[in-house]
């Protein structure tokens, strides 16, 4: 790839992903054996290699490229180990846990980028488990590339949720990338001049890149799912074209909550003249946004046509802003394999409270039990001149709930 082709860097809002590579048939011929034992041996193999191919295909099913912002301490990971890239990044890119086919192509191609991709899911799993560190499901993570495990295979509002937080979480790190000169295929934006901005202030500065971010992020998210196809009115359909949507909802969210920044200058302060740039709002603000969402998210139905529809025809229809799910939640009061729930038994609870966090609807019903902890914290704090802050530490006994 030329030099130019990298600085252009990945298309617009409509460009087309890449094409994933077809998969190549491995056809086993064997010379005839002549026994009907060498016959039933052929078929014996035939079947084993369907079931290997079968659990190969659910392992990688599971995985998602949400692995990239776990493990700090996994040598592969690009959050840590970004200078890896820079030697051998095709063998790299290839045993990068949860990347599809087309996802491992832009990794070849943009290796500077996976450690922001690393960032960007990071930042979206951090944001996760803060919006619900107080509801019967928390955002918890498990132990393997699937990241949340298998209550991500459910299309509930909080797998919707999930993949608007993570797509947000991309076009963040990405924008902020690109401002920080971390990136050879972008610099700062490149945004036109506000029309309502008073003519005496400067639009310049280093703005973040977010027309960049988001167009990587849909680029980079989406490919799993453009790359795969299904029967049209199938389940599968349903949830790939759920997660596309909830996917974009995120990646506008932090392009709607992006706002002008501007910096004084002049003597003593005067303020006489303002440098204004384009910013990316807090990522609190967007998890905020989407949180809210979330709570308002709206049920879909395959309809005849194998298009998504509203189950509630009363309600308004959602926009390309709003998230969408199309199955209900499961029952996060008890542990459930099948389901990925892992209950709230063991959950801090709220005794005095009468939401989600409170004892009774935290624990379901089941009641609490009480304990007595110790917390040691800075206390009788003084400031003293000049110029430090010196504080006690203070010992305290509390209560604590604890579901049953």
């Amino acid at each position: 790839m030329s030099a130019a082709e990298r600085r252009r860097g990945p298309g617009g809002p409509g460009d087309e992903p890449p094409r994933p590579q077809k998969s190549t048939a491995i056809l086993i011929q064997g010379g005839a054996l002549g026994t009907v034992g060498g016959t039933m041996a052929s078929q014996y193999l035939v079947v084993a290699l369907a079931i290997f191919c079968s659990f190969t295909q659910v392992v990688i099913e599971a995985s998602s490229w949400w692995s990239l912002g776990m493990n700090p301490m996994n040598p592969m990971n690009p959050v840590q180990m970004s200078e890896v890239y820079i030697i051998g990044a095709q063998p790299l890119c290839s045993q990068l846990a949860g990347l599809s086919q087309g996802q491992k192509k832009l990794c070849q191609l943009y290796q500077d980028h996976m450690q922001f991709i690393g960032e960007g899911a990071k930042t979206g799993i951090k944001e996760c488990q803060y919006q619900f560190r107080h509801r019967r499901w928390n955002c918890s993570t498990v132990d393997n590339n699937s990241v949340f495990g298998r209550v991500m295979q459910i299309g509930s509002r909080e797998t919707a949720f999930t993949y608007a937080v993570s797509a947000a979480g991309v076009v963040n790190a990405m924008s902020r990338a690109c401002r920080e000169g971390e990136l050879s295929s972008c610099g700062c934006s490149r945004a036109a001049r506000p029309k309502d901005l008073p003519r005496d202030w400067l639009w310049g500065g280093c703005g973040d890149n977010i027309e960049y971010g988001y167009r990587f992020a849909k680029e980079f998210v989406d490919a799993r799912e453009r790359e795969r196809v299904y029967q049209r009115g199938s389940y599968e359909s349903a949830r790939i074209m759920m997660n596309l949507h909830n996917n974009e909802a995120g990646r506008r969210t932090v392009y709607n909550l992006a706002d002008v920044a501007c910096k004084c200058h002049g003597v003593s302060g005067s303020c006489s003249l303002k440098t204004c740039w384009l910013q990316l709002a807090d990522f609190r603000k967007v998890g905020d946004a989407l949180k809210e969402k979330y709570d308002s998210a709206a049920a879909m139905k395959l309809n005849s046509r194998g298009k998504l529809v509203q189950v509630n025809s009363r309600f308004n229809a959602p926009t390309i802003h709003d998230l969408v799910y199309i199955d209900p939640s499961p029952d996060y009061c008890v542990r459930n394999e099948s389901t990925g729930s892992l209950g709230t038994q063991g959950r801090l609870c709220n005794k005095t409270s009468e939401g989600m966090d409170g004892c009774e609807l935290m624990c379901c019903g089941r009641g609490y039990d009480q304990f007595k902890t110790v917390q040691r914290e800075r206390c009788h704090c003084k400031f003293h001149w000049c110029c430090y802050v010196k504080c006690k530490l203070c010992t305290e006994i509390v209560d604590q709930f604890v579901c049953k």
